[in-house]
């Protein structure tokens, strides 16, 4: 708790982009709010008729925030190494989903695996002009789209985006068309964050909101292993009570 005050109330690093920081902060805090009505519906099978914020945030918040972490990767370094963590802490999300047992919930190919698998390929077309790699990036977007209206019958071309009718998973982030979104951020990078620096210099980057949000988005990766944890097990706290309580 020391460590997480210190962190919101202390200025950022120079180096950081704020809007960036805090952009990601947003999508982040869209995931749990997603992730916690999730598990309401899971353990006390609770009827949720969905505004229209939530739609939205449930459609394309994920798309925003792959495209945030390609605009990200082009202002950082290490990104072999950044793309290994993520890469394990991903099949640690998927060994968790496992151990809970339900299809509704297995993780073979969600966020972290994608954000992974885009890391350790970004190498191989960093050097290229922008024009090209979002020519790439378009291409992969629409073979995704067109993924989706087939059906195989491989079971483990999922990672692709080509589902067999008994597929299921509780967050997919397939290849395509997502790896095309992370091109489209890195293009976003390279144009309009060339200087690497922030676009809205008139902007108060202290405000508490924003150092709120900021700090989320610096430390987005802790808080999506350790979200879904928390309010899985304190949902399963919750209901073994309730079921003593109706005995």
């Amino acid at each position: 708790m020391k460590v997480f005050l210190r962190g919101l109330f202390n200025k950022a690093p120079k180096n950081r982009i704020w809007e960036l920081d805090a952009f990601r902060g947003v999508c982040i805090i869209c995931v749990v709010i997603i992730h916690v009505v999730f598990d309401m519906r899971y353990f006390f099978s609770m009827n949720f008729t969905p505004p229209q914020w939530f739609n939205f945030i449930q459609e394309y918040g994920g798309i925003l925030f792959v495209i945030l972490s390609g605009i990200c990767i082009t202002l950082g370094h290490h990104n072999i190494f950044r793309g290994i963590v993520v890469a394990v802490c991903a099949l640690l999300v998927t060994a968790a989903t496992l151990i809970v047992g339900d299809p509704e919930v297995y993780i073979f190919f969600g966020v972290l695996h994608l954000l992974a698998f885009c890391m350790l390929t970004y190498s191989l077309y960093r050097k290229l002009p922008w024009p090209a790699i979002l020519a790439i990036g378009i291409v992969f977007v629409a073979l995704g789209f067109y993924f989706k209206t087939l059906t195989v019958e491989q079971p483990y071309l999922f990672p692709l985006g080509l589902k067999a009718e008994s597929f299921q998973a509780g967050d997919f982030f397939p290849i395509f068309p997502n790896t095309g979104y992370f091109m489209i951020g890195v293009v976003l990078g390279k144009t309009l964050y060339k200087k690497k620096e922030t676009l809205f210099k008139k902007v108060d980057p202290h405000f508490f909101l924003i150092r709120f949000f900021s700090f989320c988005g610096r430390h987005s990766l802790i808080i999506y292993l350790l979200q879904q944890p928390v309010t899985f097990g304190l949902f399963y706290v919750i209901q073994f009570f309730k079921g003593l309580g109706s005995k």
